[in-house]
């Protein structure tokens, strides 16, 4: 069971390996891509376009060019600031502050993901296994219940001189 203490949700949110970290970069979609994939939220990836949703560079568009997944934090191209010796930085963006508006679907594996989690395939699969219980339903095949022997324990064996009974 997961925990509801904070303590114990920090901790394994600061102590989980990268590959598990993957999930908490999930970002929401936006309404366009939200019916098109039939997702609501999915992981940014490097190459995905997103929209900064809250803070000073709220409405900002770009492309994400870094994901820093030691520190939870995504880098959006262009999102810039300049440091006091005039060189120039990325800002840190967290993947829940943003809303991807174009995914990255270069990769095989997650357009595959994309197909695999659409809500209405698993209504589908469910319609189809319902025709297989109704038949089942149909004709019930009642077995007599055999009625059990009592056991024998050894208080009965010690009982009866200490022979035992097969």
């Amino acid at each position: 069971m997961k925990t509801t203490q904070p303590r114990k949700q920090r901790k394994r949110l600061f102590r989980a390996s990268l590959h598990k970290r993957y999930r908490h970069f999930s970002a929401p979609l936006s309404s366009s891509l939200k019916a098109s994939h039939k997702t609501n939220s999915i992981p940014v990836r490097a190459g995905d376009t997103v929209r900064v949703m809250r803070g000073d560079r709220k409405g900002f568009e770009g492309k994400v060019t870094k994901v820093d997944r030691k520190k939870y934090r995504v880098f959006v191209e262009g999102l810039t600031r300049e440091k006091v010796d005039g060189s120039t930085i990325q800002i840190p963006v967290h993947p829940s502050k943003v809303m991807i508006t174009t995914l990255n679907l270069d990769d095989k594996w997650r357009r595959e993901a994309l197909k695999r989690f659409v809500p209405g395939r698993q209504e589908e699969k469910i319609a189809e296994e319902k025709p297989m219980e109704e038949k089942k339903e149909e004709a019930p095949k009642e077995k007599p219940k055999k009625k059990r022997k009592a056991r024998k324990t050894r208080k009965a064996t010690a009982k009866n001189g200490g022979e035992q009974s097969g």
